[in-house]
């Protein structure tokens, strides 16, 4: 880290008096803190992070300048080789105000490697994961997730205790037979037994999850969970209710194969979202158009179905679906999976986390497994004139929201989208209501930290509780010029 880069980011920390997914402060006035957590944490997470020495967070941030940079350095060498796998900090050493700050640079490591642990407490109690501006246990779930990539455990294809091949010899199943044997010549002369061993249907000749859920007459029996939960909401919040106090105005348990959920789902979908009857001024033909492009939502909901996750540490986690007056929500258990970002969706091809689930419903004419759901997702958002999705991926949950333009979320954000927060914040604004300004374009998380502390550093934005700069009363305003 260059030195004039240093400066910057210190001259941020001080000024926002805050900290940040990527950045520790730590005072180290008496001596080295113990730094497994954060060091576990910064390397288990995409980008790494700073760690920054010699600004005391209690002190409201003031520079207080570390005990001895050279031991501080060597101190922070020797607990960096405590860490599985051994990791290798890059300080940087400045002199501010006569005070001496060292900063430590932590690489995200490779995924292959993660996650990255102290080795004193051991993989599942020694594991961290950044959340916000603090370092949090990784759950004995978020561990596997890494272990499963990397073993490549096929969860799909555990076997169903409970369930007899005759629960998958149904009706669905020989409908997929005779597609499979119209498409896969190879395969066609094959006995059934094989053909249902070599596409992950079986094992040892007990079915498996992934031959429950394609084929069953009812999936549910054996794993009750593995549905879709949806609601349609009265409001833009779950504690919304309606003009005659209910809750919800449907709440409906999908359940059924695959395919049956899919459809389902749709069902729902369609039932809850507005349809809007458009007039073509040329043709004077009419035309419907629904809230969302339906073949955004199908897309997503298939990729819910496809790739979420079947381990054991999620059979009791539906998927869910939420509509909202404003938006419409879709979340499934399972964070991206492998070596997928949330940057990368959509452009590249991902690793695929059940891949004989992903083949059966490309044979049976569900979906075209060629990783063209985002795109067309993307596409069908803007040729409705909508703000793009937005995903996230965060401690084992994926979620994808689309908004349909009401409630001022069609806000859009262009080069000048700091003229558009200064303008805004003219009057004190929430950190709720920065949120609101950039619903469907960036989180908030990123709004904070792309925009608004570097505003706050500069001068332009102030805080209205400066010396409270995490209160939940604080608000943001334009500085005067």
């Amino acid at each position: 880290m260059l030195e004039n880069e240093l400066v910057s980011l210190i001259n941020t920390i001080t000024k926002t008096k805050s900290e940040s997914n990527y950045i520790e402060v730590k005072s180290a006035k008496k001596g080295c803190p113990k730094l497994f957590d954060t060091f576990s944490s910064f390397s288990n997470q995409q980008g790494g992070g700073k760690i920054v020495f010699g600004i005391d967070e209690s002190d409201s941030y003031s520079i207080c300048g570390v005990y001895d940079a050279a031991d501080l350095q060597k101190k922070i060498m020797e607990q960096s080789l405590q860490m599985e796998p051994v990791i290798r900090p890059l300080c940087t050493t400045i002199n501010i105000e006569g005070k001496t700050i060292v900063c430590a640079e932590i690489q995200e490591i490779d995924l292959f490697s993660k996650p990255c642990f102290y080795k004193g407490a051991g993989r599942l109690k020694g594991s961290y994961i950044r959340v916000a501006d603090g370092d949090r246990i990784m759950s004995e779930y978020e561990v596997y997730s890494y272990e499963a990539f990397r073993k490549k455990v096929q969860d799909e294809i555990r076997i169903a205790e409970r369930a007899d091949i005759s629960d998958i010899q149904t009706t669905a199943f020989q409908k997929y037979l005779l597609e499979l044997k119209t498409k896969k010549a190879n395969l066609a002369e094959l006995s059934e037994e094989k053909i249902c061993r070599l596409q992950g249907f079986t094992d040892n000749n007990k079915p498996t999850l992934a031959g429950i859920m394609l084929f069953s007459d009812y999936p549910q029996a054996f794993y009750p969970q593995l549905c879709i939960t949806a609601v349609s909401v009265p409001g833009t919040e779950m504690s919304m209710t309606g003009n005659v106090g209910e809750r919800f105005i449907d709440n409906q348990r999908i359940d059924g194969t695959l395919s049956q959920m899919i459809n389902g789902a749709m069902q729902f979908v369609r039932n809850n979202i507005k349809t809007k009857t458009i007039i073509d001024s040329d043709t004077g033909k009419r035309r419907d158009r629904t809230e969302y492009p339906v073949v955004a939502v199908r897309e997503l909901i298939l990729n819910a179905l496809i790739h979420r996750d079947y381990s054991i540490h999620t059979d009791s986690a539906p998927i869910t679906i939420r509509r909202f007056s404003d938006r419409l929500e879709i979340e499934n258990p399972g964070g991206l999976y492998g070596r997928m970002t949330i940057d990368q969706l959509g452009k590249m091809s991902a690793d695929t986390r059940n891949p004989f689930i992903a083949n059966a419903m490309e044979i049976m004419n569900e979906t075209e497994n060629r990783y063209s759901g985002i795109p067309t997702v993307l596409a069908a958002m803007e040729e409705y004139g909508l703000p793009a999705p937005v995903f996230s991926s965060e401690r084992g949950i994926f979620k994808v929201v689309l908004y349909n333009g009401e409630n001022g979320n069609t806000v859009t954000v262009t080069d000048s989208d700091e003229k558009l927060i200064l303008d805004f914040c003219k009057q004190p604004r929430s950190r709720a209501e920065l949120e609101q300004l950039f619903a469907g374009k960036m989180t908030i998380a990123y709004v904070m930290t792309k925009y608004i502390h570097p505003l706050i550093a500069s001068g332009a934005i102030r805080l209205t509780i400066p010396d409270k700069p995490k209160s939940k009363k604080q608000m943001y305003v334009a500085a005067d010029k």
